[in-house]
């Protein structure tokens, strides 16, 4: 088999067992020994490379950008390993924040497949062939070593432990957030979940913690001195960090307790972007590669798709990923500075295993219109259950609040857009958030910025 179009690569990709798109798990779902087969089986691409290793709930995807960018600014060749993507598979793997040429893709997939025809795998029980993303994971460490990068910083897909990227011997370890997600799997306590992402924690390797809650700081640490793993914690170097979202970015203020105050203007606007380019700059500090100005400018140049991100002016929309509890509330705070007391519309679209009550509860305080959505097929959702859960939470708080249901991502965004028409006051802003996969489905109706 040969492909001569890297989307209907991808494509391929997706026809393996997609953990990604299921909600159901079975004990032998998530493991480690496939892929260190796969590794072995491909001679340990992943060691061609120094890498940096990020987990956590929420901010690891902005995080590694940051830290990308921080590596490539001293003049590393840095590859970016990230999931999910907002427009294209593309997106995923990143050299020097550009696309891997199209030409390099498909010679890279097209060895990949050709040398997984003497791959074998067998058990009694479970899958005998590689998932989606131990497929994608393994492509991103044979691009990396094509392009000879010089540091690679890979995103765990979901959890840490048995994350398929969780073969990789790394440099510096990164845990940015622990929130409540993914219960049925990486189970049903911060405790718990804090402890499956500290899985990615290496002997005797570093690790970085972002502003973690009590009980999750416990069990990393734990988890870290059993591993004899020196640990770095945000909340121990921070002093304050203090931020102003507007339409241009984000005016953050960083005061260290040990260090000269550092303030950027970030193209990324949002104050939990503050939250994740100031856990980059102890990141960037502790692997060694920190380069005062040169680190700053770049991060402050960092762009993402998704991420609280502007798609058209008049009226202005805006597009956001936020899909836990936590990243819901700091979004809607900063949309808030930008646009002042409830006026604009929230176009939400959630996948399933999310905490959707507290999120609804929130949403329904912070805007009068609220349509509910399709975040697109690659995830398990149920907008109609959805729609159910915020009218009786409407309902329960007795607020002033219309909310419809408009399944069709593209008529959802209609149906806000005559609504601003009709109201002849074109400023009034659009917000989507509630999943990557709902902003990617808003994204995907401007061509033009794709």
């Amino acid at each position: 088999m040969k492909f001569t179009d890297v989307d209907t690569a991808f494509s391929y990709f997706e026809a393996f067992t997609n953990l990604a798109k299921t909600s159901h798990y079975t004990v032998r779902t998530y493991r480690l020994d496939r892929m260190a087969g796969l590794l072995d089986h491909f001679q340990h691409p992943e060691h061609s490379f120094k890498s940096i290793h990020i987990a956590g709930s929420k901010g690891k995807g902005s995080t590694a950008v940051f830290i990308r960018s921080g590596l490539t600014a001293v003049g590393y060749k840095t590859g970016l390993f990230v999931s999910p993507h907002v427009s294209t598979y593309r997106e995923r793997f990143m050299v020097d924040g550009r696309f891997i040429p199209d030409a390099v893709l498909l010679e890279t997939i097209n060895k990949m497949i050709s040398h997984l025809e003497t791959f074998s795998f067998s058990e009694e029980t479970g899958y005998t062939k590689p998932t989606t993303f131990e497929l994608l994971t393994l492509l991103s460490f044979l691009l990396f070593k094509e392009t000879r990068c010089d540091w690679a910083v890979i995103e765990t897909g979901l959890g840490g432990r048995l994350d398929a990227t969780n073969v990789i011997q790394p440099v510096l370890c990164v845990i940015t957030s622990i929130e409540l997600e993914h219960t049925a799997i990486l189970g049903n306590t911060i405790e718990k979940i804090a402890a499956e992402k500290a899985g990615i924690i290496k002997h005797k390797t570093p690790v970085v913690i972002g502003l973690l809650k009590d009980e999750a700081e416990k069990t990393i640490r734990r988890i870290a001195v059993s591993r004899d793993a020196e640990l770095h914690s945000l909340k121990e170097k921070l002093d304050s960090i203090s931020t102003q979202t507007s339409l241009s970015g984000e005016l953050c203020s960083i005061n260290w307790k040990d260090k000269q105050p550092v303030q950027l203007f970030l193209k990324l606007r949002g104050s939990f972007q503050a939250d994740n380019a100031t856990l980059a700059l102890l990141a960037l500090e502790t692997a060694g590669v920190y380069a005062g100005g040169n680190t700053i400018r770049a991060l402050e140049n960092t762009f993402i798709p998704g991420r609280l991100e502007l798609l058209q002016d008049t009226p202005p929309v805006f597009i956001d990923g936020a899909h836990t509890e936590q990243s819901i509330i700091k979004l809607y705070d900063s949309f808030r500075q930008m646009f002042p007391d409830k006026e604009g519309s929230l176009i939400f679209g959630a996948v399933v295993g999310k905490n959707h009550e507290l999120m609804a509860d929130y949403s329904i305080r912070c805007f009068k219109r609220i349509i509910i959505s399709t975040p697109g097929s690659f995830k398990e959702s149920n907008p109609e259950a959805l729609f159910n859960l915020f009218t009786r939470k409407k309902e329960e708080l007795q607020l002033d609040c219309t909310i419809t249901l408009e399944k069709d991502p593209g008529a959802a965004l209609n149906v806000a857009l005559e609504e601003i028409t009709r109201s002849k006051s074109p400023k009034t802003p659009i917000l989507v958030a509630g999943s990557f996969y709902m902003a990617a489905e808003i994204r995907g109706l401007y061509p033009e910025i794709q």
